[in-house]
Protein backbone atom coordinates (compact mmCIF):
# COMPACT_ATOMS: atom_id res chain seq x y z
CA UNK A 1 0.00 0.00 0.00
CA UNK A 2 1.89 3.71 -1.00
CA UNK A 3 1.77 6.20 1.58
CA UNK A 4 0.64 9.95 1.21
CA UNK A 5 2.87 11.96 -0.73
CA UNK A 6 4.80 8.76 -2.47
CA UNK A 7 5.05 9.22 -7.01
CA UNK A 8 4.45 6.15 -8.94
CA UNK A 9 7.48 4.59 -8.06
CA UNK A 10 7.90 1.25 -10.08
CA UNK A 11 10.72 -1.48 -9.03
CA UNK A 12 12.89 -3.21 -11.64
CA UNK A 13 12.50 -6.67 -9.62
CA UNK A 14 9.11 -6.44 -9.09
CA UNK A 15 8.71 -5.22 -12.97
CA UNK A 16 10.89 -8.31 -13.86
CA UNK A 17 8.23 -10.63 -11.29
CA UNK A 18 5.21 -9.58 -12.85
CA UNK A 19 6.10 -9.75 -16.35
CA UNK A 20 8.06 -13.02 -16.51
CA UNK A 21 10.99 -10.61 -18.14
CA UNK A 22 14.58 -11.01 -18.06
CA UNK A 23 16.91 -7.80 -16.87
CA UNK A 24 19.74 -8.00 -19.40
CA UNK A 25 20.98 -4.71 -17.97
CA UNK A 26 20.60 -2.19 -15.30
CA UNK A 27 20.59 -2.16 -11.12
CA UNK A 28 18.02 -4.90 -10.47
CA UNK A 29 17.19 -2.96 -7.48
CA UNK A 30 16.82 0.52 -9.29
CA UNK A 31 13.38 2.09 -9.60
CA UNK A 32 11.48 4.12 -12.63
CA UNK A 33 9.42 7.32 -11.92
CA UNK A 34 6.20 5.98 -13.91
CA UNK A 35 5.72 4.90 -17.15
CA UNK A 36 5.22 5.61 -21.05
CA UNK A 37 4.30 4.24 -24.21
CA UNK A 38 4.51 7.40 -26.49
CA UNK A 39 7.90 8.44 -26.67
CA UNK A 40 6.44 11.96 -26.98
CA UNK A 41 5.53 11.92 -23.79
CA UNK A 42 8.48 10.52 -21.86
CA UNK A 43 9.89 12.03 -19.08
CA UNK A 44 13.31 11.52 -16.66
CA UNK A 45 12.91 8.35 -15.18
CA UNK A 46 10.30 6.85 -16.97
CA UNK A 47 9.95 2.97 -18.04
CA UNK A 48 9.09 3.00 -21.43
CA UNK A 49 7.11 0.34 -23.23
CA UNK A 50 6.94 0.33 -26.95
CA UNK A 51 4.28 -1.17 -28.23
CA UNK A 52 3.75 -2.99 -31.67
CA UNK A 53 1.00 -3.00 -34.35
CA UNK A 54 0.12 -3.42 -37.80
CA UNK A 55 1.19 -0.16 -39.06
CA UNK A 56 4.06 0.69 -36.41
CA UNK A 57 6.63 -0.56 -34.25
CA UNK A 58 7.27 1.41 -31.03
CA UNK A 59 10.62 0.13 -30.97
CA UNK A 60 11.79 2.59 -33.65
CA UNK A 61 11.18 5.11 -30.86
CA UNK A 62 13.30 3.73 -28.18
CA UNK A 63 16.17 6.33 -29.13
CA UNK A 64 13.96 9.21 -29.19
CA UNK A 65 12.59 8.09 -25.62
CA UNK A 66 16.43 7.76 -24.38
CA UNK A 67 17.01 11.00 -25.56
CA UNK A 68 13.78 12.46 -23.37
CA UNK A 69 15.19 10.99 -20.21
CA UNK A 70 13.70 7.26 -19.86
CA UNK A 71 15.39 5.56 -17.24
CA UNK A 72 14.52 1.53 -18.70
CA UNK A 73 13.03 -0.17 -21.49
CA UNK A 74 10.86 -2.85 -21.82
CA UNK A 75 11.91 -4.86 -25.13
CA UNK A 76 9.76 -7.34 -26.83
CA UNK A 77 12.16 -10.26 -27.14
CA UNK A 78 13.63 -10.88 -30.77
CA UNK A 79 13.37 -7.34 -31.44
CA UNK A 80 15.87 -5.86 -33.84
CA UNK A 81 15.64 -2.12 -33.72
CA UNK A 82 17.45 -1.99 -30.59
CA UNK A 83 20.90 -0.36 -30.80
CA UNK A 84 23.37 -0.71 -28.27
CA UNK A 85 24.97 2.52 -28.63
CA UNK A 86 21.55 4.45 -27.67
CA UNK A 87 21.27 2.95 -24.42
CA UNK A 88 24.42 3.90 -22.57
CA UNK A 89 23.30 3.19 -18.74
CA UNK A 90 19.57 2.43 -19.41
CA UNK A 91 17.78 -0.44 -18.05
CA UNK A 92 16.54 -3.07 -20.19
CA UNK A 93 13.93 -5.65 -19.71
CA UNK A 94 12.89 -8.86 -22.10
CA UNK A 95 9.39 -10.10 -22.15
CA UNK A 96 7.42 -12.33 -24.43
CA UNK A 97 4.96 -9.40 -25.15
CA UNK A 98 5.18 -6.19 -24.61
CA UNK A 99 1.36 -5.31 -24.73
CA UNK A 100 0.57 -7.95 -22.06
CA UNK A 101 3.46 -7.35 -20.62
CA UNK A 102 1.71 -3.69 -19.55
CA UNK A 103 -1.19 -5.20 -18.68
CA UNK A 104 0.73 -7.17 -15.77
CA UNK A 105 2.74 -4.19 -14.83
CA UNK A 106 -1.04 -2.21 -14.05
CA UNK A 107 -2.24 -5.32 -12.68
CA UNK A 108 0.61 -4.99 -9.91
CA UNK A 109 0.34 -1.16 -9.78
CA UNK A 110 -3.63 -1.83 -9.35
CA UNK A 111 -3.50 -4.06 -6.25
CA UNK A 112 -1.09 -1.39 -4.61
CA UNK A 113 -4.42 -0.19 -3.31
CA UNK A 114 -7.40 -1.82 -1.37
CA UNK A 115 -10.25 0.57 -2.93
CA UNK A 116 -13.01 -0.99 -5.11
CA UNK A 117 -12.64 -1.00 -8.91
CA UNK A 118 -15.80 -0.82 -10.80
CA UNK A 119 -15.37 -2.65 -14.53
CA UNK A 120 -18.36 -1.56 -16.91
CA UNK A 121 -18.76 -3.54 -20.07
CA UNK A 122 -21.63 -3.94 -22.60
CA UNK A 123 -22.71 -3.87 -26.30
CA UNK A 124 -24.08 0.15 -25.70
CA UNK A 125 -24.14 2.28 -22.76
CA UNK A 126 -20.65 1.80 -21.33
CA UNK A 127 -19.51 5.31 -21.42
CA UNK A 128 -22.37 6.94 -20.26
CA UNK A 129 -22.62 4.09 -17.21
CA UNK A 130 -19.14 5.19 -15.95
CA UNK A 131 -19.36 8.61 -16.05
CA UNK A 132 -22.77 8.68 -14.47
CA UNK A 133 -20.80 6.41 -11.43
CA UNK A 134 -18.06 8.62 -11.57
CA UNK A 135 -20.17 11.73 -10.79
CA UNK A 136 -22.28 9.83 -8.22
CA UNK A 137 -19.46 8.38 -6.50
CA UNK A 138 -17.57 11.20 -6.47
CA UNK A 139 -19.61 13.37 -4.18
CA UNK A 140 -18.31 10.90 -1.53
CA UNK A 141 -15.15 10.74 -2.45
CA UNK A 142 -12.39 10.92 -4.84
CA UNK A 143 -12.90 8.82 -7.77
CA UNK A 144 -10.40 7.50 -10.89
CA UNK A 145 -12.41 7.00 -13.89
CA UNK A 146 -10.71 5.98 -17.40
CA UNK A 147 -10.59 8.77 -19.68
CA UNK A 148 -12.86 8.58 -22.75
CA UNK A 149 -12.82 5.31 -24.59
CA UNK A 150 -9.53 4.05 -22.58
CA UNK A 151 -11.61 0.68 -22.57
CA UNK A 152 -8.62 -1.59 -24.39
CA UNK A 153 -5.85 -3.52 -23.59
CA UNK A 154 -3.37 -0.23 -24.28
CA UNK A 155 -6.09 2.10 -22.57
CA UNK A 156 -7.60 0.33 -19.50
CA UNK A 157 -4.14 -0.55 -18.20
CA UNK A 158 -2.62 3.22 -18.48
CA UNK A 159 -5.98 4.49 -16.93
CA UNK A 160 -5.05 1.97 -13.98
CA UNK A 161 -1.71 3.61 -13.73
CA UNK A 162 -2.85 6.72 -12.77
CA UNK A 163 -3.95 5.50 -9.42
CA UNK A 164 -2.64 7.09 -6.58
CA UNK A 165 -3.33 7.32 -2.81
CA UNK A 166 -5.81 10.02 -3.14
CA UNK A 167 -8.38 7.61 -4.77
CA UNK A 168 -11.19 5.91 -3.19
CA UNK A 169 -12.23 4.10 -5.69
CA UNK A 170 -12.06 3.35 -9.10
CA UNK A 171 -13.99 2.92 -12.65
CA UNK A 172 -13.27 1.79 -16.07
CA UNK A 173 -14.24 0.87 -18.75
CA UNK A 174 -14.64 -2.73 -21.09
CA UNK A 175 -14.52 -2.97 -24.70
CA UNK A 176 -14.07 -5.35 -26.83
CA UNK A 177 -13.78 -6.59 -30.25
CA UNK A 178 -12.67 -9.85 -30.31
CA UNK A 179 -12.99 -13.49 -28.13
CA UNK A 180 -11.00 -13.09 -24.90
CA UNK A 181 -10.37 -9.83 -24.46
CA UNK A 182 -13.08 -8.94 -21.74
CA UNK A 183 -11.13 -12.32 -19.84
CA UNK A 184 -8.09 -10.22 -20.24
CA UNK A 185 -9.27 -6.99 -18.82
CA UNK A 186 -10.80 -8.00 -16.25
CA UNK A 187 -7.49 -9.92 -15.39
CA UNK A 188 -5.55 -6.91 -15.00
CA UNK A 189 -8.45 -4.80 -13.23
CA UNK A 190 -9.16 -7.65 -10.83
CA UNK A 191 -12.79 -5.61 -10.25
CA UNK A 192 -14.97 -5.54 -6.96
CA UNK A 193 -17.76 -5.11 -8.95
CA UNK A 194 -18.63 -6.01 -12.59
CA UNK A 195 -21.52 -3.96 -14.44
CA UNK A 196 -22.79 -5.64 -18.23
CA UNK A 197 -24.94 -2.80 -19.72
CA UNK A 198 -26.72 -4.95 -22.30
CA UNK A 199 -25.88 -7.45 -25.06
CA UNK A 200 -26.78 -6.79 -28.74
CA UNK A 201 -25.06 -6.75 -31.75
CA UNK A 202 -21.92 -4.56 -31.78
CA UNK A 203 -18.66 -5.80 -33.55
CA UNK A 204 -20.27 -9.24 -35.11
CA UNK A 205 -17.41 -8.93 -37.50
CA UNK A 206 -15.16 -10.55 -34.47
CA UNK A 207 -17.70 -12.69 -32.80
CA UNK A 208 -20.08 -13.61 -35.92
CA UNK A 209 -23.09 -14.34 -33.09
CA UNK A 210 -24.86 -12.91 -30.18
CA UNK A 211 -24.46 -16.31 -28.11
CA UNK A 212 -20.42 -15.38 -28.58
CA UNK A 213 -20.77 -11.99 -27.67
CA UNK A 214 -22.77 -13.11 -24.91
CA UNK A 215 -19.80 -15.02 -23.74
CA UNK A 216 -17.02 -12.43 -24.18
CA UNK A 217 -19.34 -10.40 -22.02
CA UNK A 218 -20.01 -12.97 -19.44
CA UNK A 219 -15.90 -13.39 -19.20
CA UNK A 220 -15.97 -10.20 -16.98
CA UNK A 221 -18.09 -12.17 -14.20
CA UNK A 222 -16.28 -15.03 -14.56
CA UNK A 223 -13.01 -13.71 -14.15
CA UNK A 224 -13.72 -11.92 -10.72
CA UNK A 225 -13.20 -12.63 -7.73
CA UNK A 226 -15.55 -14.94 -5.48
CA UNK A 227 -16.40 -11.63 -2.92
CA UNK A 228 -17.41 -9.36 -6.11
CA UNK A 229 -20.38 -8.42 -7.36
CA UNK A 230 -22.64 -8.67 -10.72
CA UNK A 231 -24.95 -5.88 -11.78
CA UNK A 232 -27.22 -7.64 -14.04
CA UNK A 233 -29.78 -6.19 -16.72
CA UNK A 234 -32.76 -7.86 -15.80
CA UNK A 235 -34.87 -6.75 -18.92
CA UNK A 236 -31.55 -7.68 -20.96
CA UNK A 237 -32.50 -11.59 -21.88
CA UNK A 238 -28.63 -12.56 -22.38
CA UNK A 239 -27.43 -10.67 -19.17
CA UNK A 240 -30.15 -13.12 -17.08
CA UNK A 241 -28.58 -16.00 -18.71
CA UNK A 242 -25.20 -14.81 -17.56
CA UNK A 243 -26.89 -13.82 -14.08
CA UNK A 244 -27.53 -17.77 -13.42
CA UNK A 245 -23.90 -18.92 -13.65
CA UNK A 246 -22.76 -16.39 -11.06
CA UNK A 247 -22.90 -18.09 -7.62
CA UNK A 248 -21.65 -14.97 -5.81
CA UNK A 249 -23.68 -11.54 -4.85
CA UNK A 250 -25.63 -10.06 -7.15
CA UNK A 251 -27.48 -6.55 -7.82
CA UNK A 252 -30.42 -6.77 -10.70
CA UNK A 253 -31.47 -3.40 -12.13
CA UNK A 254 -33.97 -2.30 -15.07
CA UNK A 255 -37.95 -2.16 -15.49
CA UNK A 256 -39.04 -5.12 -14.48
CA UNK A 257 -40.14 -5.72 -11.25
CA UNK A 258 -38.29 -8.30 -9.88
CA UNK A 259 -35.55 -6.59 -10.42
CA UNK A 260 -33.67 -4.87 -6.77
CA UNK A 261 -32.93 -1.44 -8.30
CA UNK A 262 -36.16 -0.50 -10.53
CA UNK A 263 -37.31 2.53 -12.45
CA UNK A 264 -41.16 2.97 -12.15
CA UNK A 265 -43.93 6.07 -12.76
CA UNK A 266 -41.52 7.22 -15.81
CA UNK A 267 -42.19 10.05 -17.83
CA UNK A 268 -40.11 11.91 -20.60
CA UNK A 269 -39.95 15.38 -20.59
CA UNK A 270 -39.13 15.95 -23.98
CA UNK A 271 -35.54 17.68 -24.73
CA UNK A 272 -35.94 18.59 -20.93
CA UNK A 273 -34.65 15.44 -19.42
CA UNK A 274 -36.73 12.50 -17.94
CA UNK A 275 -38.39 11.92 -14.45
CA UNK A 276 -39.07 8.34 -12.89
CA UNK A 277 -39.01 6.66 -9.38
CA UNK A 278 -35.85 5.00 -8.37
CA UNK A 279 -36.76 1.96 -6.04
CA UNK A 280 -33.97 0.43 -4.27
CA UNK A 281 -33.52 -1.18 -0.89
CA UNK A 282 -37.68 -0.52 -0.13
CA UNK A 283 -37.29 3.47 -0.44
CA UNK A 284 -38.50 5.33 -3.59
CA UNK A 285 -37.77 8.53 -4.52
CA UNK A 286 -39.03 10.84 -7.71
CA UNK A 287 -35.86 12.00 -9.69
CA UNK A 288 -35.24 14.12 -12.45
CA UNK A 289 -32.74 14.15 -15.35
CA UNK A 290 -31.58 16.06 -17.81
CA UNK A 291 -30.44 13.35 -20.02
CA UNK A 292 -32.58 12.16 -22.66
CA UNK A 293 -33.39 8.77 -24.18
CA UNK A 294 -34.72 5.83 -22.44
CA UNK A 295 -32.29 3.81 -22.77
CA UNK A 296 -30.44 6.56 -20.13
CA UNK A 297 -33.01 5.20 -17.87
CA UNK A 298 -30.90 1.66 -17.40
CA UNK A 299 -27.41 3.41 -17.60
CA UNK A 300 -28.94 5.26 -14.55
CA UNK A 301 -30.32 2.14 -13.01
CA UNK A 302 -26.91 0.71 -13.49
CA UNK A 303 -25.36 3.18 -11.87
CA UNK A 304 -27.44 3.14 -9.32
CA UNK A 305 -26.76 -0.77 -8.38
CA UNK A 306 -23.09 -0.09 -8.46
CA UNK A 307 -23.56 2.72 -6.03
CA UNK A 308 -25.29 0.57 -3.54
CA UNK A 309 -23.25 -2.18 -3.76
CA UNK A 310 -20.45 0.61 -2.51
CA UNK A 311 -23.16 1.49 0.13
CA UNK A 312 -23.23 5.02 -1.37
CA UNK A 313 -26.48 6.49 0.27
CA UNK A 314 -29.44 6.61 -1.39
CA UNK A 315 -29.97 10.20 -1.04
CA UNK A 316 -27.00 10.79 -2.39
CA UNK A 317 -27.18 8.38 -5.51
CA UNK A 318 -30.75 10.19 -6.29
CA UNK A 319 -28.45 13.95 -6.10
CA UNK A 320 -25.90 12.55 -8.43
CA UNK A 321 -28.10 11.67 -11.53
CA UNK A 322 -30.41 14.30 -11.13
CA UNK A 323 -27.05 16.56 -11.39
CA UNK A 324 -25.40 14.49 -14.65
CA UNK A 325 -25.10 16.60 -17.44
CA UNK A 326 -25.58 14.98 -20.88
CA UNK A 327 -22.07 14.31 -22.72
CA UNK A 328 -21.06 15.52 -26.20
CA UNK A 329 -21.76 13.39 -29.42
CA UNK A 330 -24.15 11.67 -26.80
CA UNK A 331 -27.42 12.40 -27.37
CA UNK A 332 -26.66 15.98 -27.07
CA UNK A 333 -28.67 18.75 -28.16
CA UNK A 334 -28.14 21.82 -30.04
CA UNK A 335 -30.59 24.57 -30.65
CA UNK A 336 -30.42 26.23 -34.73
CA UNK A 337 -31.08 29.94 -35.06
CA UNK A 338 -33.70 28.55 -37.67
CA UNK A 339 -35.71 27.11 -34.63
CA UNK A 340 -34.77 23.66 -35.66
CA UNK A 341 -33.15 21.30 -33.36
CA UNK A 342 -29.93 19.16 -33.75
CA UNK A 343 -29.50 15.65 -31.90
CA UNK A 344 -25.84 15.03 -31.78
CA UNK A 345 -25.39 11.17 -31.00
CA UNK A 346 -21.52 10.71 -33.13
CA UNK A 347 -19.81 9.37 -31.05
CA UNK A 348 -20.07 5.70 -32.18
CA UNK A 349 -23.36 3.70 -33.10
CA UNK A 350 -24.51 -0.19 -33.24
CA UNK A 351 -27.95 -1.08 -34.64
CA UNK A 352 -28.88 -1.34 -30.95
CA UNK A 353 -28.00 2.34 -30.06
CA UNK A 354 -29.86 3.38 -33.53
CA UNK A 355 -32.33 2.16 -33.02
CA UNK A 356 -32.72 3.66 -29.26
CA UNK A 357 -31.51 7.27 -30.76
CA UNK A 358 -34.57 6.68 -33.29
CA UNK A 359 -36.86 6.26 -30.74
CA UNK A 360 -35.99 8.95 -28.93
CA UNK A 361 -36.13 11.62 -31.93
CA UNK A 362 -39.56 10.10 -32.00
CA UNK A 363 -40.29 11.11 -28.25
CA UNK A 364 -38.45 14.63 -29.20
CA UNK A 365 -40.01 15.38 -32.59
CA UNK A 366 -43.73 14.89 -31.77
CA UNK A 367 -46.02 15.94 -34.91
CA UNK A 368 -42.87 17.72 -36.47
CA UNK A 369 -40.67 16.80 -39.91
CA UNK A 370 -37.07 15.14 -38.75
CA UNK A 371 -34.26 14.35 -40.59
CA UNK A 372 -31.75 11.39 -40.14
CA UNK A 373 -28.36 12.08 -41.29
CA UNK A 374 -26.99 8.03 -40.80
CA UNK A 375 -23.33 7.06 -41.18
CA UNK A 376 -22.46 3.32 -41.32
CA UNK A 377 -22.45 0.95 -38.50
CA UNK A 378 -19.03 -0.83 -38.62
CA UNK A 379 -17.67 -4.54 -37.25
CA UNK A 380 -20.98 -6.64 -38.22
CA UNK A 381 -19.29 -8.50 -40.28
CA UNK A 382 -21.60 -11.17 -42.48
CA UNK A 383 -25.02 -9.42 -40.91
CA UNK A 384 -23.87 -6.16 -41.63
CA UNK A 385 -26.35 -5.93 -44.83
CA UNK A 386 -28.84 -7.08 -42.88
CA UNK A 387 -28.65 -5.40 -40.07
CA UNK A 388 -28.73 -1.75 -41.97
CA UNK A 389 -31.76 -3.18 -43.80
CA UNK A 390 -33.28 -3.38 -40.60
CA UNK A 391 -32.44 0.05 -39.48
CA UNK A 392 -33.84 1.57 -42.67
CA UNK A 393 -36.65 -0.29 -41.97
CA UNK A 394 -37.34 1.10 -38.13
CA UNK A 395 -36.38 4.67 -39.96
CA UNK A 396 -39.67 4.81 -42.09
CA UNK A 397 -41.38 3.25 -39.00
CA UNK A 398 -40.05 6.20 -36.86
CA UNK A 399 -41.56 8.92 -39.74
CA UNK A 400 -38.56 10.12 -40.55
CA UNK A 401 -39.29 12.58 -43.50
CA UNK A 402 -36.03 12.90 -45.19
CA UNK A 403 -32.84 10.53 -44.68
CA UNK A 404 -29.41 11.43 -45.26
CA UNK A 405 -26.56 8.35 -46.21
CA UNK A 406 -23.17 7.83 -46.25
CA UNK A 407 -20.68 4.92 -46.53
CA UNK A 408 -20.86 1.59 -48.54
CA UNK A 409 -23.94 0.14 -46.49
CA UNK A 410 -25.81 3.45 -47.73
CA UNK A 411 -27.65 0.91 -50.12
CA UNK A 412 -29.01 -1.39 -47.30
CA UNK A 413 -30.42 1.38 -45.22
CA UNK A 414 -32.68 2.57 -48.32
CA UNK A 415 -33.43 -0.79 -49.34
CA UNK A 416 -34.70 -0.95 -46.33
CA UNK A 417 -36.55 2.02 -45.69
CA UNK A 418 -38.52 1.65 -48.97
CA UNK A 419 -39.36 -1.72 -48.67
CA UNK A 420 -41.31 -0.04 -45.52
CA UNK A 421 -42.87 2.65 -47.81
CA UNK A 422 -40.30 5.66 -47.25
CA UNK A 423 -40.06 7.67 -50.21
CA UNK A 424 -36.93 7.11 -52.61
CA UNK A 425 -37.10 11.10 -53.46
CA UNK A 426 -36.54 11.59 -50.08
CA UNK A 427 -33.10 9.85 -49.52
CA UNK A 428 -30.24 11.60 -50.30
CA UNK A 429 -26.31 9.60 -50.42
CA UNK A 430 -23.31 12.16 -49.77
CA UNK A 431 -20.02 11.61 -48.15
CA UNK A 432 -19.13 14.95 -47.62
CA UNK A 433 -20.78 17.73 -45.28
CA UNK A 434 -21.29 20.45 -47.78
CA UNK A 435 -23.41 18.08 -50.05
CA UNK A 436 -26.40 18.17 -47.53
CA UNK A 437 -26.57 22.13 -46.29
CA UNK A 438 -27.44 23.37 -49.35
CA UNK A 439 -30.43 20.47 -49.08
CA UNK A 440 -31.34 20.97 -45.51
CA UNK A 441 -32.00 24.59 -45.64
CA UNK A 442 -34.55 24.33 -48.28
CA UNK A 443 -36.18 21.64 -45.72
CA UNK A 444 -35.50 22.34 -41.93
CA UNK A 445 -38.38 24.79 -40.38
CA UNK A 446 -39.16 25.69 -37.04
CA UNK A 447 -39.49 23.03 -34.42
CA UNK A 448 -38.21 20.14 -37.11
CA UNK A 449 -35.63 17.70 -35.67
CA UNK A 450 -32.21 16.74 -37.17
CA UNK A 451 -30.62 13.05 -35.79
CA UNK A 452 -26.53 12.58 -37.02
CA UNK A 453 -25.20 9.33 -35.91
CA UNK A 454 -22.77 6.56 -37.22
CA UNK A 455 -19.71 4.60 -36.50
CA UNK A 456 -16.96 6.61 -35.05
CA UNK A 457 -14.61 5.84 -38.13
CA UNK A 458 -17.69 7.39 -40.29
CA UNK A 459 -16.67 11.09 -38.68
CA UNK A 460 -20.12 12.23 -38.33
CA UNK A 461 -19.06 15.23 -36.11
CA UNK A 462 -17.54 16.72 -39.66
CA UNK A 463 -21.30 16.66 -40.59
CA UNK A 464 -22.97 17.76 -37.41
CA UNK A 465 -19.93 20.50 -37.42
CA UNK A 466 -21.11 22.01 -40.83
CA UNK A 467 -24.55 21.95 -39.56
CA UNK A 468 -24.28 24.30 -36.97
CA UNK A 469 -21.90 26.44 -39.14
CA UNK A 470 -24.17 26.93 -41.56
CA UNK A 471 -27.17 26.94 -39.34
CA UNK A 472 -26.03 29.37 -36.75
Amino acid sequence: MLKEGESQILETEEIVTATGGTLVRGNPDGTFKGLSTDSKNVVEGNLFVPLMGDRFDGHDFIPDAVKKGAAGLLVQRGSDRVSEDVLDDISVILVDDTLRALGDIANLWRNKFTIPVVAVTGSSGKTTTKEMIAKVAGLSGTVLKSRGNYNNLVGLPLSLLELNVKHEMAVVEMGTNRRGEIARLAAIADPDIGVITNIGPAHLEGFGSLDVIMEEKGDLFLNMKDSGVAVINRDDPFSRVLSDRWLGRNISFGIDENAFVRADRIFMRGERGMSFTLNMGGIGKGIDMTVVGRHNIYNALACAAVCWAMNIEYDLICEGLSSFRQMRGRMDIHRLKSGGTVIDDTYNANPASVMEALKTLSDLKGKNESVVILGDMLELGEEAGILHERVGRAIADTDVSTLFLKGQFSESVAKGAVERGFREDHIYFAEKPDEITGVLHSLVREGDWILVKGSRKMKMEEFLHSILEAFG
